[in-house]
């Protein structure tokens, strides 16, 4: 059973760790107590094989330092991981066996010294080349991640995810302002906070030349509306909400795309400001909410993303296509990849069957050319 007064409280610290960074270190032991794990970390990854961690929980500094040293190039999951969609929630057994996962360099010398068994983890954002992550370590005692784990994590991603967005533009704790308006006109982003019947109690600098430019927001009798109607429909719906507490606001509010038309990829999210630490600012300003508006990049799709999907390829065979793309030769994939040759060789030959090709060469051609098919 999940306890509402838990819950609502975590939700309230993780919005609070919004404006707050030095919070999201007692947050994810929170996270970590309610979803059923042992530990936890926010971090980031990408195709170069590299990346960082930005939060973690009961997890030790020489191990975190393995992994992105080391230890990275070996995840059976990393490549996998690019093809999630965001806020979907996956584990090892959904990339590959576990009697395969229990083979790999990666478990023998990394998972298991750590205790661990599993990871349950969700996409926070990407683009074609990289993504933010969220995940859950479940310990050997606590056996793979189970249904009850899955439903209580799907609970925070929604807010966790809003939260990191928005800590990735602001963050109080470091801006050297003296009252709230001071930090938010500090920054480059366009801030708005609203009531709840989106009146514009503040604005920064940046929000006055968004309006002024009226080409995605603009303000009629201090209200602000997006010129989309449906954009405009769903950011007073949210606002709304707002005023109802962190919880009310749901799954809502998240990169909010303010516009339909090619080329203005601007999106909202929606910072709730009645409850926690947040509800001195929104007072101050009789405030609900703050909008947090920022123009998105769309990037290409990732190459082996392409083929993995037009070919319908397993995520172990998405591994190997990866791994022949960075090494030649049976042997140098299967140590890439922690796995014996005779595994390396079955999922070779099961891709040469559903690509139609029979060489390594003919592999990175083909992906090339589908490269090739996409813009920038």
């Amino acid at each position: 059973m999940v306890d509402p007064e838990f819950l609502s409280q975590l939700i309230g610290d993780i919005y609070d760790a919004a404006l707050d960074s030095s919070m999201w270190v007692g947050v994810l032991e929170q996270a970590t107590q309610f979803i059923g794990g042992a530990a936890a970390g926010i971090y980031w990854k990408d195709i170069t094989v590299q990346g960082e961690s930005h939060y973690v929980y009961n997890v030790e500094p020489s191990s975190v330092d393995a992994y992105f040293n080391k230890y990275i190039r070996f995840d059976p999951s990393l490549t996998a991981q690019f093809f999630f969609k965001v806020e979907e929630i996956y584990n090892t057994t959904n990339v590959l066996p576990y009697s395969e996962f229990v083979e790999t360099t990666f478990y023998k010398e990394w998972v298991k010294p750590n205790g661990w068994a599993d990871h349950l983890a969700t996409t926070l954002d990407k683009s074609a080349t990289s993504f933010a992550q969220f995940g859950v370590f479940r310990s050997e005692r606590q056996g793979l991640a189970d249904d009850d784990m899955r439903q209580r994590m799907r609970l925070l991603v929604p807010h966790v995810r809003r939260a990191v967005l928005i800590g990735n533009v602001i963050d109080l704790q470091k801006q050297k302002a003296g009252s709230l308006s001071d930090a938010l006109n500090a920054l480059g982003a366009s801030v708005f906070l609203l009531d709840d019947h989106c009146r514009i109690a503040f604005s920064n600098m940046a929000a006055h030349a968004l309006l002024d430019d009226a080409t995605i927001l603009r303000a009629v009798n201090n209200n602000l509306i997006a010129v989309d109607p449906h954009a405009a429909q769903v950011l007073r719906n949210v606002i709304a909400a707002a005023s109802g507490g962190d919880g009310a606001v749901g799954a809502n509010g998240v990169a909010i795309p303010l516009s339909s038309k090619l080329g203005q990829n601007w999106v909202a999210d929606i910072l709730p400001l009645t409850s926690g630490a947040r509800r001195q600012a929104g007072g101050l300003h009789s405030a609900v909410a703050a909008v947090f508006v920022r123009k998105v990049s769309m990037g290409a799709p990732y190459p082996i993303e392409v083929a993995a999907r037009q070919f319908q390829l397993t995520p172990s065979e998405v591994r190997v296509l990866d791994a022949v793309l960075k090494v030649s030769g049976v042997s140098k994939i299967a140590a890439a990849l922690g796995l014996s040759e005779a595994t390396v060789k079955t999922h070779l030959q099961s891709i040469f069957g559903k690509t139609g090709v029979r060489r390594q060469a003919d592999l990175i051609k083909l992906v090339a050319a589908d490269a090739g098919s996409f813009p920038g």
